[in-house]
Parts: C-alpha cells; sequence; structure tokens
C-alpha cells in the first residue's frame, strides 16, 4: 500500500513537471521538446491510471491512448493532420462519453437534455458563424459539437441532481474540455496567425488539466461503483 501510494505522488509529479515544460515549449514554439511531450502526458496518466485503479478498466486506458495520438496529430499545422486529428479526436470522445455513461448510471435523461440543450446552441452558433471550415470534416465538427455538448450535459445535470465529490469533479472536467473546445477552436479558425504564443500554451494548459480532473473523476467513481 505504502508502495502504491509513493508510485501514486511520484508519476503525479512527473505529469506536472512535463505538463509544465510542455506548457512553456508551446509558448516558444519548440517543436523538439513539442513533439517529445506532447503525447507524453496522457501516456504519464494512462499509467498512473493503471497504478491507481482497482478495475483497470481498458476502456478508461483506450481513451489516454487516444488522446496521446490526437495530441501527436494536432502538431503539424497541416490540412491532412487535422483531418485525421479530428477523427481520432471524434473516437476518443465517443469512448470518455461511453465511460461516463456507464460509470453515472443515469436514470432520469429529462434534466440531461435540459442541461444539454445550452451548450448545443453555443457551440452551434459558434459553428455557423464560421466561413473557414474545411469541406473534409465539416460533418465530423458536428459530431464533435453533439458529443462535447453531451459530456457538458451529462456532468452538469449529474451535478444539479446530486452534488457530491464524484460529480464536482466530473463538473470541473467536462467544464475544462468545454473551454479546451472553444481555445482549439478559436485558434484554428478565428485567429489562426494572431495570438499564438498565447493560444497554444491556453490550450495545453486546459488539456492537462482537463485530463487530469477526468482521471481523478474516474478513480472516485470507481470506488463508488463496484463494476464498470
Amino acid at each position: 500500500m505504502i508502495a502504491k501510494f509513493s508510485w501514486m505522488k511520484g508519476l503525479t509529479l512527473v505529469y506536472v513537471l512535463v505538463a509544465f515544460v510542455e506548457i512553456v515549449s508551446e509558448h516558444f514554439a519548440y517543436k523538439p521538446l513539442i513533439f517529445a511531450l506532447k503525447p507524453l502526458i496522457p501516456l504519464v496518466l494512462a499509467v498512473l491510471y493503471y497504478t491507481v485503479s482497482t478495475q483497470k478498466n481498458w476502456v478508461i486506458i483506450a481513451a489516454f491512448v487516444l488522446s496521446m495520438v490526437t495530441n501527436l496529430l494536432f502538431i503539424p499545422a497541416n490540412p491532412i493532420y487535422l483531418f485525421y486529428a479530428v477523427i481520432v479526436f471524434t473516437i476518443h470522445r465517443i469512448v470518455v462519453l461511453y465511460a461516463m455513461f456507464s460509470l453515472q448510471k443515469i436514470t432520469d435523461y429529462i434534466p440531461l437534455a435540459l442541461a444539454t440543450a445550452p451548450f448545443l446552441l453555443v457551440f452551434f452558433y459558434m459553428f455557423m458563424e464560421t466561413t473557414e471550415i474545411p469541406d473534409s470534416i465539416y460533418g465530423l465538427l458536428i459530431l464533435q459539437n453533439i458529443l462535447i455538448s453531451l459530456l457538458a450535459g451529462i456532468s452538469l445535470s449529474s451535478y444539479v441532481m446530486l452534488d457530491n465529490k464524484q460529480n464536482s469533479i466530473l463538473l470541473i472536467s467536462a467544464l475544462l474540455f468545454v473551454m479546451l473546445q472553444f481555445s482549439i477552436f478559436i485558434e484554428k479558425y478565428y485567429l489562426t496567425n494572431e495570438f499564438q504564443g498565447l493560444f497554444r500554451p491556453l490550450a495545453m494548459t486546459l488539456n492537462a488539466l482537463a485530463f487530469y480532473s477526468f482521471y481523478s473523476y474516474v478513480v472516485v467513481a470507481e470506488k463508488a461503483t463496484p463494476q464498470l
């Protein structure tokens, strides 16, 4: 038990250090470190989850692996890589939602629909106001908007219905994911050549915090759930 706790503390420290250096690297656009550290962030979380979790669910590990691939594909400023990144990211969102539905055990879908609707309106307003979206990823971005809105709706409705530690962490994680999607969307389609030194580090900070919050949520939820 002591050894497990030491591993957890050590891996958490590694995660914080890797995330910090990656954020600084994004600010200075230092590609060698970005290529090395960006995929390492979800990999460290996957190892941390496998170390701490009593259930070791492979769906959660798959979510971290897909995040690692997405992080790699988002690095090059190339439309082809962006296309594949959006595909992998969409699969990742589906996997995360599957895990959340398994852990949350939602029985009343009316609060979920009411909580999801405002996020759908905001994301689709931004989407419809954007004219620079490539045709190749048009449908994928529509699906992305639905998925992130659903993720936010699950977290918000769960928190409103039952304010406990599990739902509080989930809400924090979901709001961070929402802000991450906003920052990526603004950077890619609104300020493509401006404020790169601000939006890239901001997106990476939100990414690191969102995934650590998601990891924390899963660990807490698994303790409250006999079987995922």
